[in-house]
């Protein structure tokens, strides 16, 4: 188990270099396009773990209340 939530970890960090900010709906799309297997569930506590350790920071935009990801600059 803790081998694939470092897997998904990385990958979350690449889409988002990548791809700027996005919500985890996006992230979770994106993952498995790529041929990782996650639900949103899983997506949602890797990046709490990732904002918790400072890797990345969430955000509020539109007032859609969906939490947007970003990488820590």
């Amino acid at each position: 188990m803790e081998k694939s939530e470092i897997s998904v970890e990385k990958e979350i960090l690449k889409i988002l270099k990548e791809k700027g900010e996005l919500t985890v709906a996006f992230i979770t799309r994106f993952l498995n396009e790529s041929g990782i297997e996650c639900t949103r569930q899983k997506v949602e506590k890797t990046l709490e773990k990732m904002s918790r350790a400072g890797i990345v920071e969430f955000f509020y935009r539109n007032g859609n209340h969906r939490r947007h990801y970003r990488l820590v600059m």
